[in-house]
């Protein structure tokens, strides 16, 4: 930069030295008089003009190089959405009722969104979005063709489900890694904005990993508590919900889960790799089967732990009777605090590290119960329908 400056300086030096030598050979009037002070400032005029060009041309090849990182950057949102919009669907329920005055009614509506991944009519979405126990559910395609759902597969616990249709060679996502995950990173939201607005695209980044939250999900009908999400700051509605969370490569990182209520334009994603191990055994079994070790907890953050003087990890409020955690001699009141030596933490909760496992996989559990140290085993089962 020095050396530059320098530079522009020596020939500003050297300009103006050539000037005054080529001003004194000649006159300003007819008189043959010689006048310095005009020669001199027709000297600057002519420098400053040189200056100014030179400037200008800088100037307009920055303005330049941002137009151009701003249309690269538009440009790279606009392949996203149009590669992956054609395999985002629109979730719509169809509801009967009687009126006593006008008879049969038929209500169709869209609530929420989701994604195809299996080209063979396999479309995942959030249970709460499908949880309507007399309707008829249908998707709709971003060309408007519409597939009746067939079957639906829930899994209340982690909020997911599945729907079949009966269709084949649909455009599929393709699944990334929330694992790697970088707070500030580029995520863009694909979904049927309020229930109306199909394939509405909203463009942010990810603001949080790792939160626990209740939420609502859906049109605020229910609460669920979420261990370990994505927090976008992209702007989701209930409508939402179900839909890709995509990065900049096109990838799903999450599947939105709508807002924190009471809390304007902060919203969530289940991380695309609590998705995963469901996805595969469903491919297998043809059905969602979740391992389970049969407990309620609650997570002690770290924050928690130093003001309490207790370690991090998962405190047991609940053991159900004849499950894993039962025959592992696990009780009320002990924290959890690794799973085959995998510590536990806000960010790496119980049930995140448990899904990862299948059902029939034995691991080790560290434990502090009242202070004291234990280790157990225990064998993980298939998660019942209901609990």
């Amino acid at each position: 930069m020095q050396n530059r400056t320098r530079r522009i300086l020596s020939v500003l030096a050297l300009i103006i030295f050539l000037s005054v030598i080529y001003a004194v050979g000649r006159f300003s009037n007819s008189s043959g008089k010689f006048n310095l002070g005009q020669s001199i400032s027709k000297v600057f005029d002519k420098t400053g003009n040189i200056f100014s060009d030179i400037f200008n041309k800088k100037k307009s090849g920055y303005n330049n190089i941002i137009k151009s990182e701003i249309v690269q950057e538009e440009s790279a949102i606009i392949d996203v959405v149009d590669r992956v919009s054609p395999a985002v669907v629109s979730v719509v329920v169809r509801t009967y009722g009687f009126d006593p005055f006008t008879g049969p009614s038929t209500n169709e509506e869209g609530i929420g969104t989701g994604f195809i991944v299996d080209s063979n009519g396999l479309v995942i979405t959030n249970s709460h979005v499908v949880d309507t126990q007399d309707g008829e559910y249908s998707v709709v395609m971003k060309d408007g063709k519409t597939y009746d759902v067939s079957k639906v597969h829930l899994d209340t616990v982690q909020d997911v489900a599945i729907l079949e249709i009966d269709a084949k060679n649909l455009p599929t996502v393709n699944l990334g890694d929330s694992d790697q995950l970088k707070v500030g990173q580029r995520a863009i939201a694909i979904g049927n904005a309020l229930g109306r607005f199909q394939n509405t695209v909203t463009v942010g980044v990810v603001s949080g990993i790792g939160r626990a939250i209740n939420a609502s999900g859906g049109f605020g009908t229910s609460t669920t508590a979420y261990d370990s999400v994505i927090q976008p700051d992209a702007a989701l509605t209930p409508g939402n919900s179900g839909g890709p969370l995509l990065n900049s490569a096109g990838q799903v990182i999450g599947m939105n889960v709508a807002t924190t209520p009471g809390a304007d334009n902060i919203s969530f994603a289940i991380p695309v790799n609590t998705l995963k191990p469901l996805l595969e055994t469903f491919l297998k079994e043809g059905r969602l089967v979740r391992p389970f070790i049969g407990v309620n907890y609650v997570m002690i953050s770290h924050e928690v732990a130093q003001l309490r003087r207790l370690p991090e990890g998962a405190f047991i409020s609940r053991v159900y009777p004849n499950t894993p955690a039962a025959k592992a001699d696990i009780k009320r009141g002990d924290i959890i605090t690794a799973v085959d030596g995998k510590v536990l933490s806000g960010t790496s909760p119980l049930g995140s590290v448990l899904v990862k496992y299948k059902v029939g996989d034995s691991i080790e559990i560290s434990i502090d119960r009242n202070g004291n140290q234990l280790k157990v085993k225990a064998t993980l089962e298939e998660a019942p329908e209901q609990l």
